[in-house]
Order: structure tokens, then C-alpha cells, then sequence
């Protein structure tokens, strides 16, 4: 009843917008969204991810699909969601929609808002999933509900496809990916794809993305006899394993670009507004080399993971006692590899730079992640998605880009399935708040959103 109410309270003192001129696609999309936020669809004790499956069953289902077109697969502790759209000609490889239902944790004493009660304020949705990414799957699944609805008959199938664990160990998105490997090509809504200009809020640039860096963690450690702290001997695991964990945190792989980062480099900085930045933005994509530029886009958090592998400590345990000294010292270290390299790579130049002989260095938990490569420039779907950006928000630019971060993408690029970011939602840069505190996603472009996927999978699915 809380939910009921607090949710009721907070569409009815949204921005006008939404509140007093949404139509039913639109309000359909904020209710959803936030239903699904409510759930904490979040790894080990309680995780609620079936019961968001459960929710996007029961709306198809209101939707007039067919129970039997619906799977809700349980796996480990969480759960994957498929549900099929069949085509006239079933020989044609399908459209994969793909996302992920699970979430990152949140603590809500750290909120300002509850994280897992919805809120909708000033034209922003508040809660965990709201960019990462429940209402981005929400968006595209109503999407293909009103396109079902309108009497559309797609030539190829369509298949929504939602992952249950893509924020942790990744088992059901490379379930997903392996079932569905005869597929045409992916439409990954994981994310947002549209940038907003920071002073107008209008629509600034649209990308789709088409590689993203491969995900690895390595386990640091120091072992030695330890002792009593009064007699201190010169190998100390803890000392140690700071001074490697320092020379890798001040480390910095060598900048480098590919066809897309170039094209995202050279476009994107016309769009924005610090000059010195812009400038850094060309001069890096004409020389990766160029120093000066380098420095630019190193200080910047939402660039540096653009030109270069990263790696960086999130994680560090040591010692056994107050007044011991320390017989073993762990850390972790997380890295997000620029795509060309290979993770046994990445970990032998971490194995140098940290420069600590008595320190072991090995990867862990590898089955969670995968080597994948860029996804082809493929024109039919670059022209559609062009087309379909153009038809629903005007004559927008159109950039080529690679996510810093992973996603289900790489497991269907590893079996050779093209998959892109194609997300219809734009947002601000400084409203990314994902993985992050009161996370939140703008609500004033869902109708052009909605017209965007239509448009794209209209052109995607008839031939």
C-alpha cells in the first residue's frame, strides 16, 4: 500500500510532461519502471530478479502475448527472461533485444532517497535500475508491445532477451548468448546511447556502440612467516603490498584508438562545451601520441577509460591481529581492457609494473568474462538506426562508440553475433549516476523513445 501510494503521489507531481499530457505507452513505461525498481533484483539472500522476470510476463501477457511465447529460466540464485516474437520466415536469424533485470547494490542509509522506492520528481525517475537499466528494458519491451498491438507482422522474429545476473558472475547472459547465437544481430538497451546538451537539455548527439572493453580482476598477494610486532623484521606482507599497489595505481597503459573511438573522438567534440576539452578530443583522435591532449582526457572521469586500458585497486585485506604482524596481504585489482588485448597480457604488465617479487598475481573468476572483439560496422543496421534517430528526435548527429564498461554484448560477440548499444534514451552527463547515489533517468523524451524503437525495428524485422 506504501508503494501504491507513494508511487501514485509522485506521477501525479511529475513534470507536466508526463503527468498531465502522457499517453498511455508513456504512463505505461513509468508504472513499469518503477514497479521494477521496487523489486531488489540484487545477487545472494532475497535477490528478486524472478520476480521482475514475473512482472515483464505479466505484461506481455496483459499485452496479449501468449504464455507460452514467455520463458522465465531459473539459474544459480537468479533467473534469465526470454520471450519470442516469431516472424513469417523462421529461416531468418531473429532481432535480439537484449538487457539485464538484475542491479547493483545499494545502501539506503547512503540515499537520499530510499534507492528501492521509486520516486519521480522534477521530470527524473530516483531508484536503482532507473539508468542501470530497468527503465531502458522497460522502454524497448513496451516498445515491441505497441508494435504487436498496432498489427505489425514481422518478417524475422523478435526476441526479448534479459539476463539476470550481468552486474555480477554474467552465467545467464552467456546462457542467453548461446542459445540465441543464430541471431541477425543484438540491439543491447543497456545503458544510455543519447547525450543531452548540459544548458538546453535538447538532444546533442546519438551513439551507438559498437565494442566495449573486456572486464578482469586479479588477485594481489603477499605471504611470509609474520611474527610478533615488537620485533619487526624488514619483509612485511602489508608494506609490501603497498608499494606494488601504488606503483600499479600510478601506472598508465599506453593511449591508443581504434575506427570507433577515432569516430567517437572526432564527432563528439563538437558537442561539447569545454574548449580546451574539445580540442584534447581532436588532437587525441589525430595523435594518439599527443601529450598534451592525453593529460586533458586522463583528468576527466568520463573520458579516461575512453582512450586506454585502466586498471585500478577496489579491494585490499591484510593482517591477523593488532599486535601481529601481517602473515598475508590481499588485494584486488579491476581493469577494463582496451579491445586488441588479451587479459594475460594485461596481467603480465601488471606483474612488472608492480615490481614486488615476493607478490603472486593471478586472475580471477575468468569464466565470468571473455575476450571479445569489436562488432563489425555493419551498414544496414547503422543506416537503421540513423534513420530511425532522425525520424524520432530530428536530424541529430549520429557517433560511433565504445563502452569503458561491460556488458552482455560481449558474450554474443565471442560467438561472432553482432551485437550494438542502441539505447533510445538521452540524458545529461552529469545525470549518470550509475552504479552510484541517487541514481535517476530523465522521463521527457519516452514518446520519441517509443518512436525510435518502432521505426528501427520496423526496417530491422522486414526484410
Amino acid at each position: 500500500m506504501r508503494f501504491t501510494l507513494l508511487l501514485s503521489a509522485a506521477l501525479c507531481a511529475a513534470a507536466p510532461a508526463i503527468a498531465q499530457t502522457a499517453t498511455p505507452p508513456e504512463s505505461q513505461v513509468v508504472d513499469l519502471s518503477s514497479k521494477a525498481i521496487a523489486l531488489r533484483s540484487v545477487r545472494g539472500e532475497g535477490n528478486a530478479t524472478d520476480k521482475v522476470a514475473a512482472l515483464y510476463r505479466k505484461a506481455l501477457i496483459d499485452a496479449g502475448w501468449k504464455a507460452a511465447e514467455i520463458e522465465i529460466v531459473p539459474l544459480d540464485d537468479t533467473a534469465y527472461f526470454i520471450a519470442t516474437w516469431k516472424g513469417k520466415n523462421p529461416a531468418l536469424g531473429p532481432i535480439v533485444i537484449s538487457a539485464h533485470m538484475d542491479v547493483v547494490d545499494a545502501k539506503p542509509e547512503d540515499w537520499k532517497r530510499d534507492p528501492f522506492t521509486p520516486v519521480v520528481e522534477n521530470g527524473y525517475l530516483y531508484g536503482r535500475g532507473a539508468s542501470d537499466t530497468k527503465f531502458d528494458t522497460v522502454q524497448a519491451m513496451v516498445a515491441v508491445m505497441e508494435l504487436r498491438k498496432s498489427g505489425y507482422v514481422p518478417e524475422r522474429s523478435i526476441v526479448l532477451a534479459f539476463s539476470g545476473d550481468e552486474e555480477t558472475t554474467m552465467i545467464t547472459s552467456r546462457a542467453i548468448a548461446e542459445r540465441l547465437k543464430g541471431a541477425r544481430l543484438v540491439l543491447n538497451v543497456d545503458g544510455a546511447s543519447g547525450a543531452l546538451d548540459e544548458a538546453s537539455g535538447k538532444p546533442a548527439f546519438w551513439s551507438w556502440q559498437g565494442a566495449e572493453k573486456t572486464y578482469a580482476d586479479y588477485v594481489l598477494e603477499v605471504t611470509n612467516a609474520g611474527g610478533h610486532s615488537s620485533t619487526p623484521r624488514d619483509e612485511n606482507a602489508i608494506v609490501q603490498l603497498s608499494g606494488a599497489l601504488g606503483r600499479i595505481g600510478a601506472h598508465h597503459f599506453t593511449p591508443e584508438v581504434n575506427d570507433i573511438t577515432r569516430d567517437y573522438f572526432t564527432k563528439a567534440a563538437a558537442f561539447v562545451s569545454d574548449p580546451l576539452l574539445a580540442a584534447a578530443m581532436r588532437a587525441f583522435a589525430a595523435d594518439p601520441t599527443d601529450k598534451a591532449a592525453i593529460a586533458v582526457l586522463r583528468g576527466n572521469p568520463a573520458y579516461v577509460g575512453k582512450i586506454a586500458t585502466t586498471c585500478v585497486p577496489t579491494m585490499a585485506s591484510a593482517g591477523h591481529g593488532r599486535n601481529a604482524l601481517p602473515q598475508r596481504a590481499t588485494a584486488n585489482v579491476n581493469c577494463r581492457i582496451f579491445p586488441g588485448h588479451t587479459r594475460e597480457e594485461v596481467r603480465a604488465e601488471l606483474e612488472k609494473v608492480a615490481a614486488e617479487p615476493a607478490m603472486t598475481i593471478r586472475e580471477i573468476d575468468p569464466e565470468y568474462t571473455t575476450d571479445a572483439p569489436a562488432s563489425p560496422y555493419d551498414e544496414a543496421f547503422v543506416g537503421a538506426a540513423t534513420r530511425a534517430i532522425h525520424g524520432a528526435f530530428g536530424k541529430v548527429p549520429v557517433v560511433a562508440a565504445q563502452a569503458s564498461g561491460a556488458s552482455d554484448s560481449m558474450w554474443y560477440r565471442a560467438l561472432g553475433v553482432p551485437s550494438y548499444g542502441a539505447s533510445g534514451t538521452f540524458m545529461r552527463e552529469s545525470d549518470d549516476f550509475s552504479h552510484g547515489l541517487d541514481e535517476r533517468v530523465p522521463l521527457g523524451n519516452i514518446a520519441k523513445s517509443l518512436e525510435y524503437y518502432r521505426l528501427l525495428l520496423t526496417e530491422l524485422t522486414s526484410k
